[in-house]
């Protein structure tokens, strides 16, 4: 097991090399010039020479892309342009958020889709099948934006002034705030992993709230947590759900499942214990995807929740070329998909015994 995560590990940094590679050369082709972008109406060409020779910007681009690759083998990802700060600190600040929204949302879609797709296969050919796929096809075709909006209209207009009023934007009422979990552990000054650690956790509402015992600011955070997780997983759901019915729908016609079913074992029985478990590597496998591709695509729900995300940073720090953030953020998502890909690898030895990982 040990061999095998080294083996993957190994792996997965050419592919870090190459992603980090490509997100270099193409944050360089954008048109426009970074220095115009970033200083505005104080732009000029004394100013603009200072500020390229500042951020060494006028070296050719193979040696700063050298010389980037050997701060982030030291763990430095460099300092963003436009803040002056660590983009290891923004990265801390901004994870959480989508972290948690990406965990939730998950919850919403597999719960919800895996228990659709095992109805939807279980009742084959009965209305029931066929009102789950057309929900699923609409689900799968609506604009997550479009989603966001209508769900923020219902649940915080038309249900304004009733028990079911949910907040459209926000990721706390305003007013409450917690103090730095960095302070109170004191370890305001730590370095490296350790700070790094410190601050996402101090950073994600929810984990904070339960350290301090303070059960109230954790239920405001889910409750500003259930339309933005809904809105993004609406999609996934419609995935996993038509998967799931045609996965179990395959197993369910197998031999050694007639042969349990003509054992005499009841219907439970036969869908648990034998087809479920058989069915569960694709479904996993597509719920691993769909992780990965909600942390590096919730650009659209952040915006439209105002929640400060990944996604929302992330489009800031391009449309103002601030290199470094854009490069740190990409590097850190992909390196986040190759460990979620990892852990899917090693639960399909679980599922399925005939798999072993060596």
């Amino acid at each position: 097991m040990a061999q095998f995560i080294s083996r993957r590990l190994l792996l997965t940094i050419p592919v870090l090399l190459g992603i980090l590679f490509v997100t270099f050369s193409l944050t360089r082709m954008i048109p426009g010039d970074a220095c115009a972008v970033m200083l505005g109406e104080r732009y000029s060409r004394e100013k603009c020479a200072e500020f390229r020779q500042r951020y060494s910007l006028d070296d050719p681009l193979p040696l700063q892309f050298v010389r980037y690759m050997g701060n982030v083998v030291q763990g430095d990802l460099g300092t963003s342009i436009r803040f002056g700060r660590p983009v290891s600190d923004i990265i801390s600040e901004r994870l959480p958020m989508t972290i948690e929204l990406t965990v939730f949302a998950m919850l919403f879609a597999t719960t919800i889709g895996v228990t659709l797709g095992i109805v939807s296969a279980v009742r084959h050919n009965t209305s029931v099948d066929v009102g789950t796929m057309v929900g699923a096809n609409i689900g799968v075709s609506m604009p997550v934006f479009w989603i966001g909006l209508m769900l923020a209209y219902f649940f915080a207009l038309v249900l304004k002034d009733t028990p079911f009023y949910i907040p459209p934007s926000g990721r706390l009422t305003p007013g409450i705030s917690m103090p730095p979990l960095v302070e109170e552990w004191g370890l305001a000054d730590a370095n490296g992993a350790v700070k790094f650690i410190v601050q996402v956790i101090s950073n994600s509402v929810i984990l904070h709230s339960i350290l301090i015992g303070r059960l109230d600011i954790l239920q405001d955070a889910l409750w500003h947590l259930i339309l933005p997780a809904i809105a993004l997983g609406t999609i996934p759901l419609a995935i996993i759900a038509r998967l799931t019915r045609s996965s179990l729908l395959e197993v369910l016609n197998q031999d050694y499942v007639r042969t349990a079913r003509a054992k005499g074992l009841r219907d439970q029985t036969v869908l648990w214990r034998h087809a479920f478990r058989s069915a569960l590597i694709p479904i996993v496998t597509i719920i691993g995807l769909q992780v990965g591709a909600l942390l590096s695509g919730a650009v659209l729900t952040e915006t439209v929740f105002a929640l400060p995300g990944i996604g929302t940073q992330l489009t800031n720090s391009i449309q103002g070329r601030d290199y470094p953030v854009v490069q740190g953020f990409v590097i850190f998502i992909a390196f986040l998909f190759a460990v979620i890909n990892i852990i899917v690898d090693l639960s399909y030895a679980y599922l399925d015994p005939r798999i072993r990982v060596h």
